[in-house]
Order: structure tokens, then C-alpha cells, then sequence
């Protein structure tokens, strides 16, 4: 008898210390890496581990605060005197489902660059971008765990003919 009760404590005890981790949630974000390609586009890496084995996916959102830098050249490759240059700033945003597996998931997001809006050049010239930044990047989920993502501020020098 003695033996049947030890044995029934025993498979208890162990269910137990198995079930809780498995139904542990504790969701945060381990890193959230910032790059700029030859493009200007931010793609943003990020890794959220403790969404718990219940969880199939999850929604991660980006958004940063960017700048695009566009000027005009002349076919002499200068760019006139007169400085037809633009400066944009608005904020950017972009989101996607990723796959949870072992309770946590990995994925990137891109934004960017800005377009140039309603600035032209002048016959004669050409548009180029010269320069995107990125500031205030974060990642975050839908439970509003979030990240701010390095390095941050993040800028590269451009010139792509648009």
C-alpha cells in the first residue's frame, strides 16, 4: 500500500514540475537589430522568446521616425547653387505574422525609404536620394511587450537616381 501512495505522489509531483514551464508566459523581446541597405530601406531583426507552447503565432509591429534627404543634379553630375533640395520626415510602420515555435520566434521587418513626395526637378536635372535616417525604432507585439531596436539613431549616405 505504502508503495502504490509513494508511487501515485511521485507521478503527481511530476506532472506538476512538467505542466508549469509549459504554460509559463513571460513574452519579451531578446534583441531587436537595426540595418540600412544600399536602398535606404530599414529591415529591423528582432527575436521574442516566452509566448508560452499554446501560441502559434504572433503579430510583431515596426515603427520608426525617418527622414529622406533628395536633391536635384544637373547632366554634369553638380548640383545647382540653388540647392533644390527636400528634406521629408514622417513616421513609418509596418507589421507581419510570424510563426511561433517552442514558445519564442524570430523574423525581420522592412520600412522605407520615403518617397519624394511631390518634388521634381527642373528640365534638365535629375532626382536623386541622398541620404535616409532612422530614429525611435521599436518592435512590439500585441500584448504591448516592446523593444527599441539598435543602433538607433541610423542613417546611411545614398545618391540612387530615382
Amino acid at each position: 500500500m505504502r508503495r502504490i501512495a509513494l508511487g501515485l505522489v511521485s507521478a503527481a509531483c511530476t506532472t506538476v514540475l512538467v505542466a508549469t514551464p509549459a504554460l509559463a508566459q513571460n513574452p519579451h523581446f531578446l534583441f531587436a537589430n537595426n540595418s540600412v541597405n544600399s536602398n535606404g530601406t530599414l529591415s529591423t531583426s528582432f527575436k521574442e522568446v516566452g509566448l508560452g507552447t499554446g501560441t502559434t503565432s504572433v503579430r510583431i509591429t515596426l515603427t520608426a521616425s525617418a527622414t529622406a534627404v533628395y536633391q536635384c543634379f544637373n547632366n554634369g553630375g553638380k548640383h545647382p547653387k540653388a540647392g533644390n533640395k527636400e528634406t521629408l520626415q514622417s513616421d513609418v510602420i509596418a507589421s507581419g505574422n510570424f510563426p511561433v515555435r517552442n514558445g519564442q520566434t524570430t523574423g525581420t521587418l522592412t520600412v522605407g525609404p520615403l518617397g519624394p513626395g511631390d518634388f521634381k526637378c527642373p528640365a534638365g536635372q535629375r532626382l536623386f536620394l541622398e541620404s535616409v535616417s532612422y530614429s525611435n525604432t521599436r518592435v512590439s507585439d500585441a500584448a504591448g511587450n516592446s523593444l527599441g531596436a539598435t543602433p538607433d539613431p541610423i542613417s546611411r549616405t545614398l545618391h540612387i537616381q530615382v
